[in-house]
């Protein structure tokens, strides 16, 4: 019995068509069985006019080649990938802030020897692209044997920290610049302060009020 996995996404729609080998048990959720050979895979990316398709091979290509890119996406931390020179393999590669290059290595053939076929991808593109793939992953009745394998950057792919003497230098000359203003406020003569006069001596030419006479009448 043929079997049809579809994902679908705003932007893209993963397919996946096989069938299953008869040994690997059904899904017990709800009793369908699982797909486990693979006969066609497509990938249709809305806006792009463009049909990506081929076997278990393109699909565990496009997978990984997916996967890494976000996470390279996400960390910011570029390595570069050690291409197998095997066909229906994928590349994914920055041009801007918002578009992405996907290249396409299609199967090549003696009779008619195929280009590889690039284009564009926005980020929405890019972001639906990756969810279609992440739902492949975690379903489990299609393909359960293919995991995605993470595993830790090594040490000589991370970015080249800065020395300890740079990051000093600011904290230095925050320290210098302290120091001498320290020094010349302490150099500054200590201001004088005066008491108030509690009897201040009236000008000869201001008259001070009369207190009023008791039984006068007012002026």
């Amino acid at each position: 019995m043929n079997l049809k996995r579809q994902y679908n996404l705003p932007n893209c729609t993963l397919i996946v068509e096989g069938f299953s080998d008869g040994v690997t048990s059904t899904d017990a959720s709800n009793g369908q069985p699982t797909l486990t050979i693979v006969t066609n895979a497509q990938c249709h990316l809305i806006g792009t006019n463009q049909v990506l398709q081929g076997g278990r091979t393109f699909l565990e290509n496009l997978s990984l080649a997916v996967s890494s890119y976000a996470q390279e996406l996400l960390s910011g931390v570029r390595r570069p990938h050690e291409v197998t020179p095997t066909d229906d393999h994928l590349s994914i590669e920055k041009i801007s802030d918002t578009y992405h290059r996907l290249t396409w290595y299609p199967p090549r053939d003696v009779n008619t020897p195929s280009s590889p076929v690039s284009f564009n991808l926005s980020t929405v593109q890019l972001f639906d692209l990756v969810e279609a793939v992440d739902q492949f992953y975690t379903d489990q009745r299609t393909l359960p044997d293919v995991n995605l394998k993470l595993q830790p950057l090594s040490r000589r792919y991370r970015l080249a920290e800065e020395p300890i003497t740079k990051k000093a230098v600011p904290m230095a000359v925050g320290l210098s610049s302290l120091a001498v203003f320290a020094v010349a406020f302490y150099f500054l003569p200590i201001p004088e302060v005066r008491k108030p006069d509690p009897n201040p001596q009236v000008s000869p030419t201001q008259t001070l009020p009369q207190p009023p006479v008791p039984g006068a009448s007012p002026q």
